[in-house]
């Protein structure tokens, strides 16, 4: 059993990453009761069929009150309203973390919310799938997967460590960074891939009509690997571009530059510049396969239908 314990964890969301969390808080005993909260009377049902939790409800005010850890586990453009929420309930003292793949935005919403006496520490796993729901989720979601606090200046030293030992329980590594540079970081790791994937798709998508269905039926791994990003959860992902568009922007003129010199290379035959990038390029794969951050299979490891996967 771990070293850090809660009396109470409420989660706020139960999607993937929150289904996850309930089930590797189970299973290492990192509390005695685990609270659940989501606005869907069906995703809620799903949760209490699943034994995701120790009590369930549709009123986050209510799930928060005793709770000594709050884990918000929304799209970024709802972390303003759940902190309104439970403002008022929150136990003086408690750990309030999030979730988000955006910290700037998810900062300015909750921070101003959240009352003085509790322990506001944003935070990002970096670890999913492309599916969602409390049925998506699995214990060892977060195993060798990082995870990034973005403490705010004059946060409690111990509850950050406590925070930083809960997530090292549930299998990750931690790091800290300044919200900013956080944003910057996966506007290009995460957010730029995604927005790629989701309009090469689209395109495609486009093509399909005029091919015979020849885009999907002769779809390589390429393609095949670009559809697993794309069909992440379109909430999360709208919210993602709307809350960290700053980063993104900035990233995505980079890449049309490198494109359009990507295109100048093609179109003039320069094969010395395209092998160039593509041994620069695979060696950036290596780095990925080196930090155990992935396995050097041809189907990124990642495991039949049915089966979990990180």
């Amino acid at each position: 059993m771990s070293d850090v314990h809660f009396n109470t964890i409420a989660l706020i969301g139960i999607g993937l990453i929150g289904s996850s969390l309930a089930r590797v808080i189970k299973r290492e005993g990192l509390a005695d009761k685990i609270v659940i909260s989501t606005r869907s009377e069906a995703t809620l049902a799903r949760a209490r069929e699943l034994g995701l939790g120790d009590s369930y409800t549709l009123d986050s005010s209510e799930a928060v009150k005793n709770a000594d850890l709050v884990i918000v586990s929304v799209p970024v453009g709802s972390s303003g309203d759940v902190a309104r929420q439970i403002a008022g309930s929150l136990k003086p003292g408690a750990i309030v973390t999030d979730v988000g793949s955006t910290k700037g935005s998810v900062i300015a919403q909750m921070q101003p919310e959240l009352p003085a006496n509790v322990h506001f520490i944003p935070g990002h796993p970096l670890a999913g799938t492309e599916y969602s729901g409390p049925d998506a989720g699995f214990a060892d979601l977060f195993i060798n997967r990082w995870c990034i606090l973005t403490p705010l200046e004059g946060t409690d030293p111990d509850a950050i460590a406590k925070l930083t030992k809960f997530w090292e329980a549930c299998g990750s590594r931690l790091d800290t960074m300044d919200p900013l540079h956080h944003d910057r970081v996966l506007a290009i790791v995460s957010h730029l891939p995604h927005l790629i994937a989701y309009n090469i798709v689209g395109t495609a998508s486009d093509l399909e009509e005029v091919t015979n269905s020849e885009v999907i039926k002769y779809s390589a791994s390429g393609f095949r690997d670009f559809t697993r990003l794309a069909a992440s959860d379109p909430t999360m992902w709208r919210d993602v571009c709307l809350h960290n568009k700053d980063a993104i922007l900035e990233m995505l003129s980079r890449f049309s530059e490198d494109l359009a010199s990507l295109q100048r290379s093609v179109r003039w035959g320069d094969g010395d510049a395209l092998f160039d990038l593509f041994t620069r390029t695979r060696a950036v794969r290596r780095g990925i396969i080196d930090a155990g951050q992935e396995v050097d299979a041809p189907d990124f490891g990642r495991q039949k239908a049915g089966q979990s996967s990180t």
